[in-house]
């Protein structure tokens, strides 16, 4: 039976849009928000949106489209939610106006993204460790656009930000338009019965709560690294430094993940990326004014997020196989990227004053070693449907 072609130009494009558009949300809409005239509180309610909304609309939405018979048009609904419910931030709005609108807007945005992982995946089929190079345009999206609008606001008011984001919009809904599930995943439509089915697999249950704790243990680095630097005497090119570092490698090693996951299964390099996250948080707990060892941990961030959801992403695809697997998607942004990103943000919270950083450190250390030990224990074979 021959194979079709992986349109991977296509597919690469929705990934570059979205990511760019990430680039210019998480660094900088606190500081737009901040121009628009939004004090501290305001702005963490606000921005908490993003995070509680990725909790339930990519399972939600993903339950939609896994009982339609053109899933697509459930991919292309959102991205046109998208786009409309980011118009009104053009206009002055008040507090309710940036609440109301953040609310739709963030919850159509998290939507989208898991069900296009499973267009993607529906077209590489048995080619899933192919996914690493399409999947690095994002990234290259991302650092393009912190790297591009940090010169551009050195010149312009942040208020321009959503002019400046919505071409970006604009190309995403574009992209969904260009892009079709494969014809693997179409040929029938879920009734969510199999899918509860292999949810419930203990090989499966394994694997959520093990991605759930790796999230958990990137809370403190992205909620407080660069405060972090600062505390020990890093200028801010320096923090900067750091961050491109971590970007850097990740794009580097999903151009090489082809040839990683025809050497390793996905289970080996699931286990070495939870591994090397534990000894990361660990060296920044406990080492952070060693230059050297601090570039190297951060340079472990190929392994520990590229490696970690390359990983992810095929075991996704053996365990939920064709229309299950957007539905699938859903739940592990929901439930592991959503809900171990706000546990661990809360975590690192907590642990924080403490001791300005270091047991939050440790103990993201010690969730990335107890994550890693349920992977080697729970996910002993190849993982297959």
């Amino acid at each position: 039976m021959s194979i079709d072609p992986i349109p991977a130009r296509r597919l690469a494009s929705f990934y570059l849009a979205y990511y760019a558009a990430l680039g210019a949300f998480s660094p900088y809409w606190s500081l737009f928000l901040k121009a628009r005239g939004q004090d501290v509180a305001a702005i963490s309610l606000l921005m908490s949106l993003w995070y509680g909304t990725r909790i339930v609309a990519p399972s939600s939405w993903s339950w939609l489209a896994a009982r339609s018979a053109t899933p697509v048009h459930w991919l292309r609904i959102g991205c046109a939610i998208t786009l409309a419910s980011f118009l009104p931030f053009l206009l002055p709005l008040g507090f309710g106006g940036l609440l109301a609108t953040m609310l739709v807007f963030c919850f159509a945005w998290n939507a989208v993204m898991p069900q296009y992982e499973a267009l993607t995946l529906s077209h590489l089929g048995p080619r899933s460790e192919r996914y690493g190079t399409i999947r690095v345009w994002g990234s290259i999206g991302f650092i393009a656009v912190v790297a591009g609008f940090g010169v551009a606001f050195d010149h312009v008011s942040i208020t321009w930000l959503p002019w400046l984001m919505l071409p970006l919009f604009a190309g995403l809904l574009a992209s969904s338009f260009a892009n079709d599930y494969g014809q693997a995943a179409v040929a029938a439509t879920d009734d969510g019965s199999g899918f509860r089915e292999r949810l419930l697999r203990p090989e499966v249950l394994a694997f959520f709560a093990v991605t759930l704790l790796a999230q958990m243990s990137f809370g403190p680095y992205y909620t407080f690294f660069s405060i972090y630097l600062e505390q020990h005497g890093y200028r801010p090119s320096s923090l900067g430094a750091y961050w491109a570092i971590g970007v850097a490698v990740e794009i580097a090693l999903f151009f090489a993940s082809a040839r990683i996951f025809g050497r390793w299964d996905a289970r080996t390099v699931l286990l070495v990326a939870l591994a090397s996250a534990a000894l990361r948080w660990c060296v920044t707990a406990l080492l952070p004014e060693n230059v050297p060892l601090m570039v190297l941990a951060q340079a472990t961030h190929a392994l520990n997020f590229a490696a970690l959801f390359a990983a992810c992403m095929q075991l996704l695809a053996r365990f939920f196989p064709g229309r299950m697997n957007g539905h699938a998607q859903g739940v592990f942004y929901g439930f592991s990227s959503g809900g171990g990103g706000v546990l661990g943000a809360w975590l690192a919270g907590a642990l924080w004053h403490v001791d300005g950083g270091r047991t939050a450190f440790l103990a993201a250390g010690g969730i990335a070693a107890l994550a890693a030990v349920i992977c080697w224990a729970a996910l002993r074979g190849r993982a297959e449907g």
